[in-house]
């Protein structure tokens, strides 16, 4: 069994909010701790309703499984036109006198072996640019659904005492998170323990805060993010969800046409 000691730290009751909501309650989750195999509550959070408890849309979730599917999808399916396939250099047969149709070349489409008409072309990606507000709405709607399912855990940081994959199996085995866990962090530098020790699996996996998305979260059981993970989604979230500026363009376009 691992043991670790570290200062007791201060209970968290609450934070403030950016753009507080007036008819919405701040959903509170627990702060656990990484540094032990036994759950430690280090403190209660809120979360911002906006970002952590709205409804969420299938059909916006949906949008972005599919989008991010595709986006990266390449059809190598190709067929030869009339001027690709081999042969065909002479007539075939005459014109006139043998009781057949007529045939200029065995490159034709409707002879056996020719080319094909508005056949695959290769490569032909299949990428197109989801709308900005399904890929925004789709992050919240997922993250909502996470937080609903109790798939979302938020921890202090994701130090842990050691570097053997043993430990985080162990962590992982006794918090009850599931087959496979996306650890989400404020930066692309992960703890060089947590990162040693999850490369043994597959289905432990770390991404930074700037990277989360919808197809990612899905593909986890449970998400666990730290608190400064949590304050950068809810800042640049909030950001977009109350951003003025696209209005005001809109309002000095129209103005200029007038």
């Amino acid at each position: 069994m691992f043991t670790a000691t570290r200062p007791p730290l201060p209970i968290i009751s609450s934070r403030k909010l950016a753009f507080p909501p007036k008819f919405k309650i701040p959903r509170q989750v627990w702060v656990s701790n990484m540094d032990t195999v036994e759950e430690e509550k280090l403190g209660l959070i809120d979360l911002h309703p906006e970002v952590f408890a709205e409804r969420p849309r299938l059909d916006i979730i949906h949008e972005n499984v599919r989008w991010q599917q595709l986006y990266r999808h390449v059809s190598y399916a190709h067929t030869k036109m009339s001027y690709e396939v081999r042969g065909g250099g002479r007539k075939p047969r005459p014109q006139k006198g043998s009781g057949r149709s007529r045939h200029g070349s065995i490159r034709s489409p409707i002879w056996v072996g020719g080319g094909v008409v508005h056949g695959p072309r290769s490569p032909k990606p299949y990428f197109y640019m989801l709308g900005f507000n399904a890929r925004l709405n789709g992050l919240r709607s997922t993250l909502s659904a996470k937080l609903a399912q109790d798939d979302l855990h938020i921890v202090e940081s994701l130090d842990i005492p050691t570097d053997d994959p043993k430990y985080l199996e162990a962590l992982v085995e006794e918090r009850g998170w599931g087959p496979s866990v996306l650890f989400v962090d404020d930066h692309d530098i992960m703890p060089l323990n947590i990162t040693a020790a999850s490369d043994a699996y597959g289905h432990y996996n770390l991404m930074p805060v700037y990277g989360l998305n919808v197809f990612s979260m899905l593909k986890h059981t449970t998400l666990v993010m730290t608190l400064s993970a949590v304050e950068r989604l809810e800042e640049r979230i909030l950001f977009h969800l109350n951003r003025n500026d696209a209005a005001e363009a809109t309002a000095k376009y129209k103005l200029s046409s007038v």
